[in-house]
């Protein structure tokens, strides 16, 4: 597990903070599965599947998920707080011109800050003015990190 814990989570990780996830993404980011393989039973040499409990008693570090929502939450508040003269601050609240693309419309970066904010205890309001008072903030980013996801 060491190779996975420093070549596989670094490259999988990389950016994360920006990413806009779907549940699609985020059922493909689930690796643990695939890095550890199917099982073998010892008594009857039938190969099967590993459960997330064997997953987690085999792995101890946190959801790879859990990972990237707590990662684009620290983001976050570290972004928000930042001056509107800003460049990342612009692209946080900045507005493309132009119209969308017909149909659904896409998960936007902001749509899964308040996702995961409602994932930890509902309502906070704005996210923005929640990211100004730090240690607030910072206690969010760990519910987040500590929140079970299936």
């Amino acid at each position: 597990m060491y190779i996975y814990g420093s070549i596989i989570l670094p490259v999988v990780l990389y950016g994360c903070e920006t990413w806009s996830l779907t549940m699609r993404d985020e059922r493909r980011l689930r690796v643990l599965r695939r890095v550890f393989g199917p099982k073998r039973d010892e008594v009857t040499g039938e190969w099967g599947k590993l459960y997330n409990e064997e997953l987690s008693d085999l792995y101890s570090l946190p959801n790879i998920v859990r990972k990237v929502k707590s990662r684009r939450m620290r983001w976050a508040g570290h972004v928000a707080p930042m001056g509107e003269w800003r460049g990342a601050h612009r692209v946080l609240v900045g507005k493309p011109e132009g119209r969308r693309p017909l149909g659904r419309p896409r998960h936007r970066w902001e749509d899964n800050i308040k996702m995961d904010l409602k994932e930890v205890g509902g309502g906070f309001g704005d996210w923005m003015e929640l990211a100004q008072d730090r240690d607030r903030w910072r206690a969010l980013v760990s519910m987040v990190m500590n929140f079970q996801v299936p």
